[in-house]
């Protein structure tokens, strides 16, 4: 019954995740026809002027076309009298820059769709699956077993003086020591329970 109710519960978090992207996505697609169209926030001229005599320098930003794109038309107000704005102008770097923002809100809701499921998956392991799943009768006393005897060979094993008591190799000889007596245990659990059931 418990599993039933998790594979149940994984298989709404999906649905609920599919229906939120395509919701999200409806909504972007079927926008009004004024939104459709370049709006003036997809377009603007950047032009990046860099300092003259005694005027520092400054970025100006206006959403104007491509063919309109120069400094005469963006730079507003000129800091520079009449006779100087050629040459202000000859320093000052325009530059077109488009963009989609419907493509951008696309993109953040599919993100933000993917992180919240992630964050309901995350949530359903932490707070629902241990109340689900039970300890294992036959996992629970060899684990109890395999930690006593972790304590007694710590207990029993010597410290040599002037050598680290904990060499890599002595390590790696404590676990395969522990791995051989797993597996040994584990023989032993599939042969009583073949017997048991045979």
């Amino acid at each position: 019954l418990f599993p039933q109710a998790s594979m149940m519960f994984a298989k709404c978090t999906q649905k609920c995740a599919g229906a939120v992207l395509l919701i999200a996505l409806l909504c972007c697609v079927l926008s009004p026809p004024a939104q459709a169209s370049k709006s003036s926030e997809d377009i603007r001229c950047k032009c990046i002027c860099p300092p003259y005599r005694n005027i520092s320098g400054h970025i100006y930003n206006k959403n104007v076309s491509q063919k309109d794109c120069n400094c005469l038309h963006v730079v507003e107000p000129m800091p520079v009298p009449g006779n100087d704005v050629e040459a202000y102008c000859l320093l000052c770097e325009c530059k077109y820059e488009e963009r989609s923002t419907t493509t951008i809100k696309v993109i953040i809701i599919i993100y933000l769709s993917v992180v919240g499921a992630l964050l309901l998956y995350m949530a359903f392991l932490v707070l629902v699956d241990p109340l689900i799943r039970k300890p294992d009768a036959y996992t629970q006393p060899l684990h109890n077993e395999e930690e006593n005897e972790d304590a007694r060979s710590l207990a029993a094993a010597p410290t040599p003086s002037g050598a680290r008591a904990n060499t890599v190799l002595e390590r790696v000889e404590g676990a395969q020591q522990r791995w051989k007596r797993q597996v040994q245990e584990q023989r032993k659990t599939v042969f009583d329970r073949h017997k048991m059931l045979s």
